[in-house]
């Protein structure tokens, strides 16, 4: 991509979340999120591969879908009540409908259909993007609109969400989908506590950020883009492999790892809230994630190609994201004992 064009677009992308982060307004809060749709569309299409203008074209399509209905949302509030301010949202349709515009956003069900194809269709950093910094308007929107939230309806979609998510992914051969479904059911883990717990989704969200850009990055540099290739991964890079591992496992929520906090704490919230029954069903559905994330764990360290050729150990790797992949890595696996801290400021 010509530099140039590179430095705009990601200046925009900057731009745009912060727009969207930052206003009280909702015309600025949807004049941020189109900067970011149309920002986020060269690193789509850039390899002009028909698959990749496929993925572009879907992703225009939902987002423009999913902004044109947040912009009748405030507008029918703003006519029912005169205000324009985010936190105001009061409107029970225009509840209903910012609901239903922001789920498209993050890909929550059972609006998720476009996010694994476009995933399938993009790079894997364009990828990492879309799956963590794209998420943060959208997030934002319902964390200052969650106290006028309808909580039946988002609950019964963080449920399907995880569902899903879990039940999807488990006969995905390619990476890409294989977490897109992982990120649709972290969405479901968010949307269900939103409404309890603000700052419990934002925890949520932060540490799943971690995780998924810790993955993808590994991914990026041994290649991997199908479970084929993940196993012979190990020859480039021996120890990425063995970290890979533990951030599976992490990203699956096993306990003396980072990512079990945020189940834990959930869990927990929502026993407090009564909810028994659906945090039993949300740590049942949990299983599924961890049986694809296992999957993905067995192929990268524990099982060998069956074939003949013998692979040589590359002595020269590149070292370009060693420090923040290592960085990322030991923040994955070793945050849990910092729990006690991090629960104080909740």
């Amino acid at each position: 991509m010509n530099p140039h064009a590179m430095f705009i677009s990601t200046f925009s992308l900057l731009l745009g979340t912060t727009i969207t982060i930052s206003s009280n307004h909702w015309v600025m809060a949807w004049t941020g999120l189109e900067i970011n749709t149309l920002a986020i569309i060269p690193f789509i299409s850039k390899p002009h591969h028909p698959r990749a203008i496929e993925a572009t074209i879907k992703y225009f399509l939902v987002q423009a879908t999913a902004s044109a209905l947040l912009l009748f949302s405030s507008m029918s509030n703003a006519w029912a009540t005169g205000q324009w301010d985010i936190t105001q949202l009061t409107h029970p349709t225009s509840c209903l409908l910012l609901t239903i515009a922001v789920s498209m956003k993050l890909g929550l069900v059972p609006f998720h259909f476009w996010f694994p194809e476009v995933l399938q269709g993009s790079p894997m950093m364009t990828a990492l993007l879309l799956s963590t910094v794209l998420k943060f308007p959208p997030v934002a929107i319902l964390l200052m609109t969650s106290h006028s939230l309808n909580p039946i309806l988002l609950t019964t979609m963080a449920i399907a969400s995880a569902a899903l998510g879990g039940w999807m992914g488990l006969n995905q051969t390619q990476t890409r989908k294989i977490l897109a479904f992982s990120s649709i059911s972290h969405m479901g883990w968010m949307a269900i506590i939103i409404i309890y717990n603000p700052n419990l989704t934002l925890l949520t969200f932060y540490l799943y950020i971690l995780m998924t850009s810790t993955v993808f990055l590994i991914l990026n540099t041994t290649k991997a883009l199908k479970l084929s290739t993940m196993m012979i991964s190990w020859t480039k890079t021996p120890m990425l492999n063995a970290t890979l591992m533990m951030t599976l496992l992490s990203l699956a929520g096993l306990p003396p790892l980072t990512g079990f906090l945020p189940k834990w704490l959930i869990i927990q919230e929502l026993t407090k809230q009564e909810m028994t029954l659906a945090a039993t069903i949300m740590a049942l559905l949990s299983l599924l994630g961890l049986f694809f994330y296992l999957r993905l764990a067995y192929y990268s360290t524990i099982t060998l190609p069956p074939n003949t050729t013998n692979y040589m150990k590359q002595w020269h790797t590149n070292k370009t994201t060693n420090t923040l992949i290592a960085l990322l890595t030991s923040l994955t696996a070793l945050l849990l004992p910092l729990s006690p801290m991090i629960l104080t400021t909740l």
